[in-house]
């Protein structure tokens, strides 16, 4: 049976490694071995970090979005309320970069939604007489 020389592949499979964790502190980046562990850990926790990164967000946006409507006399509770009560449908991210960029026109979105709508009348049916 021939001889099947295969350090070509291993090469390739070991340079790609070492490749990904160029830049990592002591061993991590040039002992094969430890490299492997550390590259596998670090796209785990990169996999984490993108779903934190959404979470610190919008925990970022709702701060926002409080500090903006407290200036405005009402509180992130009370807004939030009064925006779905009014079927408007700007998301926390679009309502912070407002808040941010445009005070005055997060202060109109405010007074839209927090100003006293009236009811409309109950139609009334007329009652059958009793004969």
């Amino acid at each position: 049976m021939p001889r099947v020389k295969r350090g070509t592949r291993g090469v390739a499979r070991r340079k790609k490694v070492l490749a990904h964790t160029k830049g990592f502190k002591w061993r991590r980046k040039n002992v094969y071995k430890i490299a492997v562990d550390a590259m596998r850990h670090a796209l785990v926790r990169s996999y984490q970090g993108r779903k934190e990164k959404k979470r610190r967000n919008r925990v970022l946006w709702n701060a926002k979005i409080n500090a903006i409507s407290r200036q405005n006399n009402t509180t992130y509770s009370k807004f939030i309320h009064a925006l779905k009560q009014n079927n408007v449908e700007l998301d926390r991210k679009v309502l912070s970069d407002i808040a941010e960029q445009d005070p005055t026109a997060f202060k109109k979105i405010v007074e839209k939604v927090n100003a006293p709508h009236k009811q409309p009348a109950a139609a009334k049916t007329p009652q059958k007489k009793e004969k």
